[in-house]
């Protein structure tokens, strides 16, 4: 196999995913391109040849390789193919649905990017107008393409699923079920290879798995790019909370990582109500153990619903003295009213800024907020994309520790080198003039 034009790689969007999957796939042609450029060069250099002389070499392998005979003339720049795989999607007057492959897939390793909880309307065949899609909607258009796929005898199947379905329900509390088990297995009766989710709720959910590989990525360095761009790494007044005891070894990461101070919120709650929005909570009491007075605060969580548990715990750190509350999520939904529940509790200043990746679609409505800010994690999908099909190790992109410590390292030198500049107009003082 090419490892700079990989004919058997196939990219298809599921509905409502053709912008993620587009970035995607553009960083994809952008990696494939750098590539190139790079063992084109070395090579020339290795044996003594013209990079033109490489690239007739490199396009007579590719004409070889093709399952079509070459009708146009001989390109004079490298051409990178385009991946993507044209699907058609149905939603009948009935409900039901059906997805039909355009493009021939014998022999591709296929990778599906969906993402299954997006609400927007979206266009399919069969229907007029945009319709709304629900979770169940989406894997229903999922498990149809899959079967769709292996029946049109595509090599594999790859699932690129930004949010795993039904991952809040990964244990069983009473007579009920497995679901996010249960989506695994389905996956896997349907020949699925491997999934590739962002930030899944709970590792348990792998082990239910015979088969089926998961590969559970982190968006902590994008978002730590972004917040770059609204503090200061090297402000010694910043402090990483943990809202419950749930996320601690998720903020205790960040706080490593900026070598800062942990605090941690304990929320003493009352179960024999039901926790229904911010206004209408089953907390009594909120603890804090640690200090935020006249600190900056960031909150890591891995997903944000509805938030109204979030609301509730800024709220408070606020009242404690906290001068600015930076929230980061990796899965950002805001199911029902949360834009309008956090647009209010925004101009009461209760916090600063919420920063949230674009693994969950959102219209304008949201990314038009002052108080938003999104940090793109399509860079990482292409990426994890394009070493799983050359069967590279994704290790690095698992495990982001390394990079995350140059990027703040980095920073940090950055500005303190900048602190110690003189200020123009200012005389650099001398032994003669002390």
């Amino acid at each position: 196999m090419s490892i700079i034009k990989p004919h058997k790689l196939g990219i298809i969007s599921g509905p409502g995913s053709e912008y993620f999957t587009g970035k995607v796939v553009k960083h994809l042609r952008r990696l494939y391109l750098e590539r190139y450029e790079k063992l084109s060069s070395a090579l020339a250099k290795r044996h003594g040849m013209r990079e033109d002389e490489i690239l007739k070499t490199v396009t007579l392998m590719d004409d070889l390789n093709n399952k079509r005979i070459p009708r146009s003339k001989c390109p004079t720049t490298f051409q990178c193919p385009d991946f993507t795989i044209k699907v058609k999607y149905t939603k009948f007057a009935n409900g039901e649905e059906k997805a039909e492959i355009l493009d021939a897939v014998r022999g591709l390793r296929i990778f599906i990017v969906y993402d299954v909880s997006n609400m927007e309307p979206v266009k399919v065949a069969g229907s007029d107008e945009p319709v709304s899609l629900s979770v169940n909607d989406h894997l229903m258009f999922l498990f149809t393409t899959i079967n769709a796929l292996q029946l049109a005898g595509a090599e594999s199947v790859t699932l690129v699923l930004p949010t795993y379905p039904y991952s809040r329900q990964h244990k069983k509390g009473a007579r009920e079920a497995l679901t996010a088990a249960m989506f695994g297995h389905m996956c896997e009766m349907l020949g699925v290879e491997r999934i590739i989710t962002l930030d899944i709720h709970s590792r348990e959910i792998e082990n239910s798995f015979s088969k089926l590989h998961l590969e559970n990525l982190h968006a902590s360095y994008q978002v730590l790019i972004a917040l770059r761009k609204i503090i200061d790494f090297s402000d010694p007044d910043l402090v990483v909370v943990a809202p419950d005891t749930g996320a601690i070894s998720r903020n205790k990461f960040y706080a490593q990582a900026l070598h800062r101070p942990l605090a941690m919120l304990y929320k003493e709650r009352d179960y024999s109500i039901v926790s229904r929005d911010a206004k209408h909570s089953n907390i009594k009491s909120i603890n804090l153990l640690g200090d935020v007075k006249g600190k900056t605060v960031l909150i890591a969580d891995d997903m944000l619903a509805t938030g109204g548990t979030m609301i509730i715990a800024m709220r408070e750190l606020m009242n404690l003295g906290a001068k600015k509350i930076i929230c980061m999520v990796s899965l950002p939904f805001f199911n029902a009213g949360a834009v309008e529940d956090f647009d209010m509790a925004y101009k009461e200043g209760i916090f600063y800024r919420i920063i949230g990746t674009n693994s969950v679609f959102h219209g304008r409505d949201l990314l038009d907020k002052e108080w938003y800010v999104q940090a793109d994690i399509t860079e990482l999908f292409a990426r994890v994309i394009s070493r799983l099909h050359h069967g590279r190790s994704i290790s690095p992109l698992l495990d982001n520790r390394k990079f995350i410590q140059i990027l703040i390292d980095n920073t940090q030198a950055q500005a303190q080198a900048q602190a110690q500049e003189p200020k123009p107009g200012a005389s650099a003082s001398t032994p003669e003039s002390k």
